[in-house]
């Protein structure tokens, strides 16, 4: 399809072209341009300065009768529950029905094939993705470039605010939606489910056009580690510690528990492993049971004896 439509936008493109744009190989091209032709696609090959692929003139694919909002939501149709999140659940798929109706059979077919057999599911394990009832109309003042006044719930002391935001754009992190908002020239970034009231304002705001929100977003997860683990603990693990470590943790534990390990004597593991605070690494310890013990600081042994010390108590009572 990719092809059939850059043929369609183009006089002619040759192989090479199509194999550069598309990152193939151009054995990759020919085959498909065959493919193409088998299906009763009228695609010719002519030889020359000047040649290359091009289409019988007149010839265009029948993808018609999808309207705006269906055109949107074609890139969401591997991700229907995605859809179903931002409002165009119905949109996606009248636009799926509308677009296999373009295809020649063969294509429909394998389509269809790939359908049955491929599956994107982008919640997490152990938890229902958070419920959010704003998603919609935070999605439609994303789509209108309108600001917003939001009610949010945040962390810190107060913790309800109240803010008048310009959203630029909506992420899907790990089943959780994100905002990417902008206010006084800054950008921030939202848990959708926070927010607890949304009102779309009628006042339109003009977008950067420097700004891209896949490199913003790598940039904002690349800093995020560094902006919640600001302690450090010092830990000793059992053998079954470091193994069950490395299944439970992030990324950044994990790579901390690789780098800075110091194999001891008993055969147990010393390692310094980036926390978010005490209350967290408390609790992170705490799954790993007898296979971890706390070396520093010291006011986190202390805590951690003393919750243990509370713990054994009730199950003694």
């Amino acid at each position: 399809m990719a092809i059939l439509l850059m043929l369609q936008a183009r006089d002619h493109l040759t192989a090479r072209e199509l194999a550069e744009r598309l990152e193939v190989s151009e054995r990759t091209i020919y085959r498909d341009i065959e493919s193409l032709s088998t299906a009763g696609v009228p695609v010719y090959g002519q030889a020359g300065h000047r040649g290359g692929f091009r289409l019988l003139d007149g010839y265009r694919t029948r993808l018609t009768g999808l309207t705006g909002q269906e055109a949107e939501a074609l890139f969401l149709t591997g991700l229907p529950a995605a859809a179903a999140d931002l409002g165009l659940g119905t949109a996606v798929a009248a636009a799926e029905v509308k677009l296999a109706a373009t295809l020649p059979e063969q294509v429909r077919d394998r389509g269809e094939q790939l359908r049955r057999r491929f599956h994107v599911d982008t919640s997490s394990w152990y938890q229902d993705g958070d419920p959010v009832p704003h998603l919609p109309e935070m999605a439609r003042a994303v789509r209108l470039q309108r600001r917003v006044r939001v009610r949010y719930l945040r962390w810190e002391q107060p913790h309800e605010v109240e803010r008048t935001v310009e959203p630029y754009g909506l992420v899907l992190k790990g089943g959780r939606w994100y905002a990417v908002v902008r206010k006084h020239g800054v950008f921030r970034t939202y848990r959708v489910s926070r927010v607890v009231d949304l009102t779309v304002l009628e006042e339109e705001f003009e977008r950067h056009e420097d700004f891209d929100l896949p490199s913003y977003w790598r940039t904002y997860i690349a800093d995020f580690d560094v902006r919640r683990h600001r302690g450090r603990v010092v830990v000793r693990l059992s053998p079954t510690g470091v193994e069950r470590l490395s299944h439970l943790e992030d990324a950044v534990t994990v790579q901390a528990l690789l780098g800075s390990s110091t194999a001891e004597p008993d055969g147990w593991t010393r390692v310094e492993l980036p926390v978010e605070s005490d209350e967290q690494a408390i609790s992170d310890l705490l799954r790993l049971g007898p296979d971890a013990v706390i070396v520093a600081p010291e006011r986190l042994r202390a805590r951690m004896a003393t919750v243990l010390t509370a713990a054994a108590a009730r199950y003694a009572g």
